[in-house]
């Protein structure tokens, strides 16, 4: 006897998410490929909306106005000379006659003169009401995000500090104010193979010697220390590359401008971790005993060798 499975769940099999593919590059990053992603982005429009860029954003708001506007120029050209001082067959007029209803302005000029061109306005003015709400919504809601304007350092080294090979890189807070209680967490992300033979990816959490700050004003040097309890004990540009190690780093705090949680994150892969090179010094001292940092060699690094 043959099972089937109930029609709801036929139905919900039939909708469920469609397949993404996920490229693995050399580095370690990973990058999502075919329509499937797209079609994932679509089906959560506000999401899309709230994440693409200014330039998409504002693209896709015109390109929605204008078709609206052509669909109900549309309704009312195939209604005939149903609109008063418009001219007969005119696409032109009918076409600024929905601008004006889709945006309340009403100049009088025109105006509908029959049933059916009264009911399109009225389906057109509540579009409108809906649109411009939603439109509004949508960009306060772009505007009032809290973001963080955090720097990475673009290679991370792994340099001897105490004695002891370390992990860093750097960070730096773009913006002329303080994230307060900013906390740093670095994960490890590689390939492995468990006792059993199964393939899995791991995360790892990296201890670093200071994961938070009162204040995150300037800049940050971030050390994770490898020692026998790290999960880089041991580990060389090889096995780093074989793994598809990745290096994922979050960084959060409290912006005092806005007295709001703001995050950051960057990731480095394996050919982004540099080996026996440190970064360049990016605080000097002036003449008269004072110190200044200068951002010019903030992604700067030099090998052990050159160091005196």
């Amino acid at each position: 006897m043959k099972l089937r499975l109930p029609k709801f769940l036929r139905k919900q099999k039939q909708h469920s998410i469609p397949r993404v593919h996920i490229k693995v590059h050399q580095n370690g990053l990973f990058e999502i490929m075919g329509m499937g992603a797209w079609y994932s982005y679509w089906r959560d429009p506000y999401h899309l909306l709230l994440t693409i860029p200014w330039v998409g954003f504002i693209s896709l708001i015109c390109i929605s106005y204008v078709t609206i506007n052509i669909l109900f120029a549309v309704a009312y050209w195939l209604g005939g000379d149903c609109i008063a001082n418009a001219k007969p067959g005119s696409f032109l007029d009918v076409f600024f006659f929905s601008v004006q209803t889709l945006a309340s302005i009403g100049y009088g000029a025109m105006y509908p003169k029959t049933t059916y061109a009264n009911v399109v306005v009225t389906i057109e003015a509540m579009i409108g009401l809906v649109g411009i709400a939603v439109m509004t919504g949508l960009a306060f809601a772009r505007f009032s995000k809290p973001t963080a304007r955090v720097v990475f350092s673009r290679v991370v080294v792994i340099i001897p500090h105490e004695g002891v090979p370390t992990l860093m890189f750097r960070t730096a807070n773009k913006r002329r104010n303080m994230i307060l209680e900013a906390q740093m967490r670095v994960y490890l992300m590689r390939d492995e193979v468990t006792a059993e033979g199964q393939f899995m990816r791991r995360i790892y959490d990296l201890k670093l010697l200071r994961s938070q700050t009162p204040s995150f004003t300037l800049t940050w040097s971030v050390m994770h220390v490898i020692d026998e309890f790290s999960p880089l004990y041991g580990v060389t540009p090889e096995s780093l590359t074989q793994t598809s190690a990745l290096l994922i780093v979050s960084v959060s705090g409290i912006d005092e401008t806005v007295a709001q949680v703001v995050h950051a994150r960057h990731t480095y892969g394996a050919n982004d971790i540099l080996w026996n090179s440190r970064f360049v010094d990016i605080i000097h001292h002036t003449p008269d005993g004072n110190r200044y940092i200068d951002y010019k060699n903030f992604h700067d690094v030099q090998p052990l060798d050159d160091i005196s």
